[in-house]
């Protein structure tokens, strides 16, 4: 199946475009976008792919669904479009930011600034229907995304996740400790950050991590 995703990403994850389950999931996100509001717009499905290159991953952030509201989702978990306020989740992360490295949050939600630098913002659910959160659970894509971490965590080195909240935690069961940093802490939603997520300190230790390994440090 021809998908448009960036090269690297396209041989790395090749078996899995031609598995019965992806033609499923891709005739069933065909028709959702025939028939409804979805989002986010097609040409930012594999956003987070796109900006950040297989070989250019240092970090994997796991976060569940697309933003479900009007003009939010970019394909990037966590973050929005440019413009869009800044959603309640990613409030806090920029509160943990200041705390734990002292920078200013930024004036934008829009995080492809990280994405491009080598941060790898993975939903696990790709799209979702228009108000609908979870619409488009089960139906294929956590397969996809189960296979992308897995892929990751057998071919890469000294790579840093950060598994916020229990369904981050639970889908990157995976991940091989021994390779790879594993971060875990409460989701940094208004309901649970106070749980753990506020002074995890998960952006000094990734960036300790990384220049440990010989890579650059995220400028966050």
């Amino acid at each position: 199946m021809n998908v448009k995703i960036e090269p690297s990403w396209k041989q790395a994850l090749a078996p899995e475009f031609d598995k019965p389950y992806f033609k499923e999931l891709t005739d069933f996100i065909r028709k959702e976008y025939q028939s409804s509001t979805v989002y986010p717009p097609p040409k930012f499905i594999f956003n987070a792919f796109n900006h950040c290159t297989f070989d250019n991953v240092k970090v994997v952030i796991i976060g569940q669904d697309p933003y479900h509201g009007p003009g939010q989702a970019n394909g990037l978990c966590f973050s929005v479009s440019d413009h869009i306020a800044i959603p309640p989740s990613l409030v806090n992360i920029y509160k943990e930011i200041a705390s734990d490295l002292g920078e200013a949050p930024p004036k934008t939600g829009n995080l492809e600034r990280w994405a491009d630098q080598g941060v790898l913002l993975l939903n696990a659910t790709l799209t979702v229907r228009a108000h609908q959160a979870g619409s488009h659970q089960n139906k294929g894509w956590e397969t996809f995304t189960d296979a992308v971490i897995q892929t990751l965590s057998d071919q890469k080195n000294h790579l840093v996740f950060l598994l916020w909240g229990a369904y981050a935690q639970k889908k990157g069961a995976v991940i091989d400790t021994n390779r790879h940093l594993v971060l875990k802490s409460a989701h940094p939603s208004p309901l649970s950050a106070h749980n753990g997520f506020f002074g995890s300190r998960h952006f000094s230790q990734t960036n300790v991590y990384l220049l440990a390994y010989g890579s650059d440090p995220i400028d966050w």
